[in-house]
């Protein structure tokens, strides 16, 4: 598909359709979509950007490639004096005191927000089930999930109810969601892009990750959001990725894949058998494609699970109801914590905070903790090996298609195990981008980590081969 953000900024300028018309449709679609997409509507601030944009081309003034362009935001995303709600009974009257810096930066450049997006409460779900506001439906068949945690994002985008979503992804959140509803999700290289506003899951892994229609409104996106910012210490700087230097995949001449994924009782016949398929392709056009050995996806998922679910118990303690969230008296102050975090968090997140303090509990921490971090350094270590024999490795973005609505909750394990094949390149800190072809949820293109420009590259080459 072309780059909607080129499209609808032509016809802004040649006055084809007004910036209010465009924002004031894309909202009615919003508000009348059955689909649970919607946590808040920002109507009023984006129609009033829209006539400032309006009032620039009425006054023969140059608008930016972003100006004007509608956009939504997963709500766990700081939007100065909006409701950022995580999806949460806990956050549900909390109002952002600032603004994320990777959302300021679309701000600065013109992009115009409409909606903060339903997700799974506090990214923790792989389904977005998981959330005060209704499960959130797949985009192409309403029976199924439309994936986690970025569900809302993906579903707004794959709808044309929003050009581009702003995900977040810490284990697969907006590829999975992606490969679901067959349009394109980025996680790019960790510290790419600032966390600094995003409310922290699992803060080794988490990254903000755009979700659009076409590999060139992930670039331009992710051009303007990425740099280093003093307000996240992981956050480096990067070059501007260019539209001509994706446009060839010359520099790719090795593709790999992890026989272990695809030579496994859990994939699905059709989705192994179209991922051969592929396979078959990519080396008629003269690339060599070699099998790769890597972790069993069962190590993959318990390491992750392991380092995430600490993380979130740490992250996760400050929201007790003195500083943050919807507190409940109890008896005394103990009795107000407990009271205040047993009822207003869901069953998944108290899951993953059991599970970390488990985890990081005096005794445990050095059998189970350690553990994890030294294993996630072996998958680390492993993937500077492959990337020295292939400038690419492909996978399904998942073993299985999307579950109906309902089966995710009963079965939390066979959700965890759905995050296989993502899992492994957030542990590796590695650019990794789902394209809708080849499976019936996409593939996931991984590129050795700072090199997001040749994901784009090799996404550009798989849409004209397959």
């Amino acid at each position: 598909m072309e780059s909607q953000i080129r499209k609808i900024h032509q016809q802004l300028v040649n006055k084809e359709i007004s910036c209010t018309q465009l924002v004031q449709e894309r909202l009615d679609l919003l508000k009348s979509n059955t689909h649970n997409t919607v946590n808040s509507l920002l109507d009023t601030l984006a129609l009033e950007l829209a006539a400032k944009v309006d009032a620039k081309i009425a006054n023969g003034q140059e608008i930016g490639l972003l100006e004007g362009i509608p956009f939504g935001i997963k709500d766990v995303y700081m939007v100065q004096g909006t409701l950022t709600t995580a999806s949460s009974d806990l956050l549900k009257k909390y109002k952002s005191p600032y603004t994320a810096t990777a959302i300021q930066k679309l701000f600065d450049a013109g992009a115009i927000p409409l909606v903060k997006e339903n997700c799974d409460s506090f990214g923790h779900g792989s389904s977005s089930e998981n959330t005060i506001f209704g499960a959130v439906k797949n985009a192409i068949d309403t029976d199924l999930v439309s994936g986690g945690s970025s569900g809302g994002s993906a579903v707004n985008v794959a709808k044309d109810f929003t050009v581009f979503s702003i995900g977040g992804d810490t284990g697969g959140s907006v590829r999975q969601p992606a490969g679901y509803n067959k349009i394109y999700g980025l996680k790019p290289t960790y510290g790419r892009i600032s966390r600094f506003g995003l409310m922290a899951y699992a803060s080794s892994t988490d990254c903000v990750g755009p979700i659009a229609k076409s590999i060139e409104d992930i670039r331009i996106v992710l051009n303007v959001m990425s740099g280093q910012d003093i307000k996240d210490q992981t956050t480096y700087q990067s070059e501007e990725i260019s539209e001509e230097t994706i446009l060839n995949a010359d520099g790719v001449k090795t593709v790999g894949y992890f026989k272990n994924f695809i030579e496994n009782d859990a994939i699905d016949a059709q989705v192994k058998a179209d991922f051969l398929s592929a396979i078959e392709k990519i080396k008629a056009k003269g690339i060599e494609v070699k099998e790769l050995d890597f972790f069993e996806s069962d190590t993959l998922v318990s390491t992750y699970y392991t380092l995430a679910m600490a993380e979130t118990a740490s992250n996760l303690s400050r929201l007790d109801g003195t500083n943050y969230g919807n507190r409940i008296e109890g008896d005394n102050l103990k009795d107000t914590y407990s009271i205040t975090r047993s009822e207003n968090f869901s069953e998944e997140s108290k899951r993953r905070i059991v599970g970390g303090n488990q985890v990081l509990s005096q005794g445990f921490s050095d059998e189970i903790y350690l553990k994890g971090l030294n294993v996630r350094d072996q998958i680390v270590a492993n993937f500077e090996k492959d990337f020295k024999e292939v400038d690419i490795i492909l996978s399904p973005v998942t073993p299985n298609s999307p579950p109906k609505i309902g089966d995710s909750l009963k079965d939390p394990l066979a959700m965890y195990l759905s995050d296989a094949y993502t899992v492994g390149f957030s542990l590796g800190q590695l650019p990794t981008l789902t394209v809708p072809q080849g499976t019936e949820t996409g593939l996931q293109i991984t590129a050795a980590k700072n090199n997001d420009e040749l994901v784009l590259k090799f996404a550009n080459f798989l849409k004209d081969t397959i």
